[in-house]
């Protein structure tokens, strides 16, 4: 197959290109080229998709399926135009923070969305950062109006694997590799979490390009307690030492985020958010999604996390300087 995917250079959309280059097809990878070079074997189309239109000039011919991962629905309608009658096939990575509701466990692709952005004399605005989700549901919106016959809508969660340049998942086997010890935790034991292997979320794509599958389907990992991920990081990294438990409430009143960025605790959320890790997968797993344990990512994390510097600057998570201040912290309550 000739499979063009816009991207192809970073985390999702370069490990979809690794595969679909190991899988034999033709792959054309269209970017900026500022995140290094595309996949040996993959071709490359520079073209800056901030650009507008323009970004396309470059491409030529016909492709089986097309790829995209974009965020900005202008972008996407841009491409659906550029490319139009020149794929049959069009698959798009949305998000599951398209759905308007993150606290009702167990949810389907039937589940309500949040509201698309509306577009101003036909040009749609940029997601603000609060609006991830509503841009992807006008990417969607506009994936299935304007492309070709054959759209797959994939809705992933948090995606994580070797190469995740977010320091979200990573956090944890790489914190307790570290031999630092107590490690600071949010008292959340039992509550869920839920990760896509990157490898798994690309497979599933290139997969569903072979077999022009079509739909929209959640493409989530399995539903486990962070206390288990604790478990296999400590297991993986061989982590001996102790956790120090806080209070959720008292996290939040000492200024550390949810979920990711400087000064996080990754994988923590809050209240309200019980669905968002608990979304079936049902529907994904009977069209052929195949899952790897979840203890094999965390061991091939830690070892790309020990590739890069377990002691590295880290996007998300806390510093060793913070992390011990809070723990006196929490001493003295």
């Amino acid at each position: 197959m000739r499979i063009l995917i816009l991207g192809g250079t970073v985390f999702l959309s370069r490990e979809t290109a690794r595969q679909a280059v190991a899988r034999g097809h033709d792959v054309t990878c269209l970017a900026r080229g500022e995140s290094g070079p595309p996949v040996t074997g993959a071709s490359f189309v520079a073209g800056n998709r901030e650009a507008g239109p323009q970004a396309y000039a470059g491409l030529e011919g016909r492709w089986d399926a097309v790829i995209d991962v974009a965020r900005k629905p202008q972008q996407v309608c841009e491409a659906l135009q550029a490319l139009a009658g020149r794929s049959g096939y069009w698959s798009f990575v949305s998000t599951a923070s398209v759905y308007a509701s993150q606290g009702i466990p167990g949810e389907d692709e039937s589940a309500g969305l949040v509201s698309g952005l509306e577009a101003v004399d036909g040009v749609y605005p940029d997601p603000a950062d609060n609006e991830y989700g509503e841009g992807k549901v006008s990417c969607e919106e506009l994936v299935r109006a304007l492309g070709p016959g054959g759209v797959l809508v994939t809705r992933p969660g948090l995606i994580a694997g070797p190469g995740d340049e977010s320091d979200r998942f990573g956090y944890w086997p790489a914190r307790l590799a570290q031999e630092r010890s107590p490690v600071l935790i949010p008292a959340m034991a039992e509550v869920m979490t839920q990760t896509v292997d990157v490898r798994d979320l690309a497979s599933w794509l290139v997969a569903g390009a072979e077999e022009a599958r079509t739909g929209t389907f959640n493409v989530m990992g399995p539903a486990v307690p962070f206390g288990e991920v604790l478990t296999l990081s400590a297991d993986a990294a061989g982590f001996h030492g102790s956790f120090r438990s806080a209070d959720p409430q008292w996290l939040h009143e000492q200024g550390v985020a949810y979920w990711a960025g400087s000064d996080s605790l990754p994988l923590w959320l809050p209240e309200g958010y019980d669905g968002f890790s608990t979304r079936s997968n049902a529907a994904a797993l009977a069209a052929g999604l195949t899952l790897r344990p979840v203890g094999q990512t965390v061991r091939d994390i830690l070892e790309d996390e020990q590739e890069r510097g377990l002691f590295r600057e880290r996007k998300s998570g806390l510093s060793a300087a913070r992390e011990t201040a809070l723990l006196q912290a929490l001493d003295a309550v």
